[in-house]
C-alpha cells in the first residue's frame, strides 16, 4: 500500500479568545485530506478570508503546531520531528511560496545571495562554482537565468519575476511539496496565467506535488488535480477538481462559484506553459 506524501488527520487548531474564561476559536477544525497517494499532484485549498486555508498551511509548514489530530509526511507524525538535522530535513523536502513576492526578500540584499545561501544549506553546495550551477538549474526551471538574477535587489524585479525567483530558491531544495499560499494574488492579473501554470508544469516535469491555497476558484479549476472546500475552519466539500468545481453540492461552494467562477473561464483551461528564459 503506497503511504500518501501528506495525510492530515483530524486537525484542530484552537485559538485561546477573551481571556482565562473565553470560549476561544477553532481557525481549523477537524480537518482531514491526503496529498500525493502514488502520483504527484495539485490540490487546492479554497476559502474566503478567515475559512482557516492560510492556519492550514502553517501548520503543513510546521510553524504552528496542532492543538489536536496529527499531521504525516511520508508517514512520519511531524510532532516527533526532534533536533536540528530531522527539522532542515522536513524543511528541505516541504518548501514556501509566500503570498508577498516583496515581503519574501530582504529590499537590502542581493536576490542571488539568497539562491546561494539555499544551495550551500539545502542542496549540499560546498563552493561557489555549485551554488551557482544550481541557482542557474532552477531558475532555468522557472523560465529565468542567473543572469537575470544575479546583482539585482528585489525591487528591480517586476512581481511576476520576483515571484518565479521566489519558486526557484525552492525548487533548489529539490522539494518533494510546495505548500503556495495565494501565490498569485499579489501579481498583476496579466501574469498569473503564467505563474500558476508553472505549478503545472513542475508537478508534471519535476514530480513535484503542490498545495495551492487561494480563494481564487478559476485559477484552481485551471491547473488543479483535486480540491478541499473550507469554511470557518472545517471542509465543507472535497474531491475531483472539475467534479466539484462544475457540479459543486454544498451551498457555501455553489454560492462562491457563482461569485467567482465565470463561466468562460470554466470552458478556457490555462494552456500548458513552455519553460524558456523569456521574462515578463
Amino acid at each position: 500500500m503506497t503511504v500518501p506524501l501528506l495525510q492530515v488527520q483530524n486537525v484542530v487548531r484552537h485559538y485561546a479568545m477573551g481571556g482565562l474564561f473565553g470560549r476561544g476559536h477553532r481557525a481549523v477544525d477537524d480537518v482531514t485530506f491526503e496529498v500525493g497517494s502514488g502520483r504527484p499532484e495539485i490540490l487546492a485549498i479554497i476559502g474566503e478570508s478567515g475559512s482557516g486555508k492560510t492556519t492550514m498551511a502553517r501548520l503543513i509548514l510546521g510553524t504552528v503546531a496542532p492543538s489536536a489530530g496529527s499531521i504525516r509526511f511520508k508517514g512520519v507524525d511531524t510532532a516527533t520531528l526532534r533536533g536540528r538535522r530531522a527539522r532542515l530535513d522536513f524543511m528541505r523536502q516541504v518548501q514556501p511560496i509566500f503570498q508577498n513576492p516583496f515581503e519574501a526578500f530582504n529590499p537590502l540584499k542581493r536576490l542571488d545571495r539568497y539562491l546561494f545561501m539555499t544551495a550551500r544549506h539545502f542542496a549540499g553546495a560546498t563552493d561557489a562554482a555549485a551554488e551557482q550551477a544550481h541557482a542557474e538549474r532552477a531558475l532555468r526551471q522557472v523560465g529565468l537565468s542567473l543572469a537575470e538574477a544575479r546583482g539585482r535587489f528585489p525591487h528591480e524585479l517586476s512581481g511576476g519575476q520576483l515571484q518565479r525567483v521566489a519558486i526557484a530558491r525552492a525548487l533548489i531544495a529539490s522539494p518533494s511539496l510546495l505548500v503556495a499560499d495565494e501565490p498569485v494574488s499579489m501579481v498583476d492579473a496579466s501574469l498569473r496565467t503564467s505563474i500558476v501554470s508553472l505549478f503545472r508544469t513542475l508537478r508534471d516535469e519535476l514530480g513535484v506535488s503542490i498545495i495551492y491555497i487561494t480563494h481564487d476558484l478559476a485559477t484552481a479549476y485551471t491547473i488543479s488535480d483535486r480540491v478541499v472546500i473550507m469554511r470557518r475552519g472545517q471542509v465543507v466539500e472535497a474531491g475531483d477538481a472539475r467534479s466539484v468545481l462544475d457540479h459543486p453540492q454544498h451551498p457555501y461552494s455553489i454560492e462562491l462559484k457563482s461569485a467567482v467562477l465565470a463561466p468562460e473561464v470554466a470552458c478556457d483551461p490555462v494552456a500548458r506553459p513552455q519553460i524558456s528564459t523569456h521574462t515578463e
